[in-house]
């Protein structure tokens, strides 16, 4: 999947694929046609840069409520020949968990999308997960006969079934099926289930990898074994040395860490790192300077995880590197660092904004250390994090951050995000808000009303309503 093209943050669309409270708000004050192309064009080709773990769905989904959206363009997208030759699921996986939310606020018209998907549909394992969430059992029993056709009869079609219950995420209809009084139906399920069953205890029992009784060098030549096949297994290695090496091994693993191959290298050092060697903040340093690249990320990794007093004062010494290292540096003082810490935190932060933009990966960290360290000249900055970024998560944590760095948060941003599309920050939103916007009272009645919200989100709601439970708010 390419990655998505994102519109300017000032834009109706822009605000609606970051999954921006504003986008809620800014859509029910624009023509409702507008509104309807923004959202659709959102839900049909998924803003998100990591559709696994960023929310969207019930966002989308209540906008479509609140704009009384038709599902006319889901369904086109859903049926389209394109379906056919584009099998993945995260072509339709947002227009389907947007139907199962729609289905959840009882949205008839999309609970017979999700059928009707379930049943003709490519990604239709997705369909049918989310029907288990929400359908009764007599539906869920009239998609056995289509959704098995899809498997042949031969060992390679049962073969495939198998795999298919194995994985299911919701095994709700498969139960159904294997208790279906159709002798046919229901003797393929439970066939697939028990061969599901066995594939599972046969990998147990056949596990891969190093095994008690190797030596350093068997463990080091496993992991190179791993970078000749391309992938990286220097984090499982180091934990084997952790179990095979003792003191007279020393000597070997630090030579390893200094001129090895790439595999022990890694290995080496972050075995070196996590034992709190002596020596492994130097070697970092020289494997930062002369590594590969594998190396240089596998060193700088190693020293991010390290904890001592020793590698945080050695932090403030790197953090003014141009380099992986001070980048490093810069992060691990946003975690571990003091107050007196902060302007090298600041500095960082500002320097990554500057140099990679608002969605660099290392912002995560380091916006978390401004709010950690309550960093009150780093607001601006978070500021701006939080408007122009394309991940909903990177926002909720500028989000958090704001609210320990400045003061008209609370009247500002916290606003704003009640309406916002991560739950988490939608949290944060409700224990901060200030409740002098009549705004505000109305979204957190109703999201105490809401049964799709989350149970944490209810819980905030619910620490600001008087004790009356007439809906009365506790002043913010």
């Amino acid at each position: 999947m390419f990655d998505p093209v994102i519109a300017p943050s000032g834009t109706l669309l822009g605000l609606l694929q970051r999954g921006r409270g504003d986008g809620t708000l800014h859509a029910l004050t624009a023509p409702r046609a507008e509104a309807l192309a923004a959202l659709n064009h959102c839900v049909l080709r998924d803003p998100r840069h990591d559709w696994q773990v960023e929310n969207r769905s019930l966002y989308y989904a209540r906008l479509y409520l609140d704009l009384n959206g038709e599902l006319d363009a889901i369904e086109a997208h859903l049926f389209d020949p394109e379906d056919v030759l584009d099998a993945d699921e995260s072509r339709t996986g947002l227009a389907l968990a947007v139907l199962g939310h729609l289905a959840s606020y009882g949205r008839l018209d999309a609970l017979e999308l999700l059928r009707r998907y379930a049943a003709h549909g490519s990604n239709w394992a997705w369909a049918l997960d989310e029907l288990a969430l929400r359908d009764d059992d007599a539906a869920l029993r009239a998609l056995a006969a289509p959704v098995l056709a899809r498997f042949a009869t031969d060992a390679e079609g049962e073969a495939e079934l198998a795999v298919a219950v194995r994985d299911a995420f919701e095994p709700r209809p498969w139960r159904l099926w294997a208790e279906d009084p159709r002798e046919s139906v229901a003797a393929r399920v439970r066939a697939a289930q028990e061969a599901g069953c066995f594939d599972r205890w046969q990998r147990q029992m056949t596990p891969g990898g190093p095994r008690p009784g190797w030596s350093v060098r068997a463990v080091f030549e496993w992991a190179q074994q791993g970078v000749e096949r391309g992938a990286a297994l220097h984090v499982p290695a180091a934990r084997c040395l952790v179990a095979v090496a003792g003191p007279e091994d020393r000597p070997e693993i630090l030579q390893a860490a200094k001129d090895g191959t790439e595999g022990a290298r890694c290995t080496a050092l972050r075995y070196l790192a996590e034992s709190n060697d002596p020596d492994a903040l130097d070697l970092i340093e020289t494997a930062v300077h002369d590594g590969t690249a594998p190396v240089v990320e596998a060193a700088v990794g190693a020293f991010e995880r390290m904890r001592s007093i020793r590698a945080v004062d050695r932090a403030r010494g790197w953090a003014h590197r141009p380099d992986a290292l001070g980048a490093a540096a810069g992060r691990m003082l946003a975690c571990r660092g003091g107050a007196h810490d902060s302007d090298l935190v600041l500095g960082a932060l500002r320097e990554a904004v500057r140099g990679e933009g608002p969605d660099a990966p290392t912002l995560w960290t380091l916006v978390d250390g401004a709010g950690r360290l309550g960093i009150g000249c780093a607001a601006p900055v978070l500021r701006h994090v939080y408007r122009e970024t394309a991940s909903s998560h990177l926002r909720g944590r500028a989000a958090r951050a704001l609210a320990a760095t400045d003061p008209s948060f609370a009247t500002g941003f916290a606003v704003e995000c009640l309406w916002d599309c991560e739950e988490t920050t939608r949290e944060l939103a409700a224990r901060h808000a200030e409740t002098g916007d009549a705004r505000v009272v109305e979204r957190l009645r109703r999201l105490a009303a809401d049964p799709a919200e989350e149970a944490e989100v209810q819980t905030a709601v619910r620490s600001r309503i008087g004790p009356d439970g007439a809906g009365r708010m506790n002043a913010g």
